[in-house]
């Protein structure tokens, strides 16, 4: 694995929380309102699997996190910033989704507050690319295997390291590069197989999204059956 010389400043990595809180605040809509290529891909894997229960980790002003709820997947999301939270949960109530959606502060660098094998499957678009450290994101994605369901599907997205925007900015060690105040860990396939133990990869597919565009890495992992 390619893993860059410069020392991890764990001061710097936890100041990214008051930076999403703001941003946030500040931008009600930062991301859109239409739900992303990722989460429509994702909930027609699921659908035709027959899943339901469904963890979105990283779930911000919710534009998936809805979108999954009216597909009529039973969502419990999980973000950081507190200021996301009670957003999605006011959207929720306001589109009548409240008995769809759970919405709860958390993070990630903790255990999932959820027991074995009890959901389904699990989404999320570009949390694991966050500023995270490869052993946090190796404990995480340990935990969604173990509160997966035999068999359970866990799909996520993370920016790769043919981005236009890695190497550049400021390194923040591994492969982190900070622009704009937001940190990006960038992703080679090397990673994403090393997060797999424990699952069948089922795919990596290379996508793009936005004005650069950047390029993605869209994962599809799934549970081994217990033996």
């Amino acid at each position: 694995m390619s893993t860059k010389s410069a020392p991890v400043a764990k001061e710097i990595l936890d100041n990214q929380r008051a930076h999403w809180d703001t941003n946030f605040s500040q931008k009600p809509e930062m991301f859109g309102l239409e739900p992303s290529n990722p989460a429509l891909k994702a909930a027609e894997l699921f659908r035709k699997e027959g899943k339901t229960t469904l963890l979105e980790l990283g779930g911000g002003q919710g534009r998936d996190t809805l979108f999954f709820a009216r597909e009529g997947f039973r969502v419990t999301v999980l973000d950081y910033s507190q200021s996301a939270v009670e957003a999605l949960k006011a959207k929720a109530g306001a589109a009548g989704l409240t008995d769809r959606i759970t919405a709860l502060r958390h993070d990630v660098r903790e255990p999932l507050p959820f027991e074995n094998d009890v959901l389904d499957c699990c989404y999320s678009h570009m949390l694991f690319c966050m500023a995270l450290t490869t052993p946090e994101l190796e404990r995480l994605a340990d935990e969604v295997r173990r509160v997966l369901k035999p068999g359970g599907l866990h799909v996520y997205t993370v920016r790769h390291t043919m981005d236009a925007h890695y190497g550049k900015g400021i390194h923040r060690g591994e492969d982190m590069y900070e622009m704009g105040g937001f940190i990006v860990h960038f992703f080679n396939r090397e990673k994403v197989r090393q997060l797999a133990r424990g699952c069948e990869l089922v795919s990596i597919d290379e996508f793009e999204e936005g004005g650069l565009p950047r390029k993605l890495f869209r994962v599809t992992l799934r549970k081994e059956p217990q033996k």
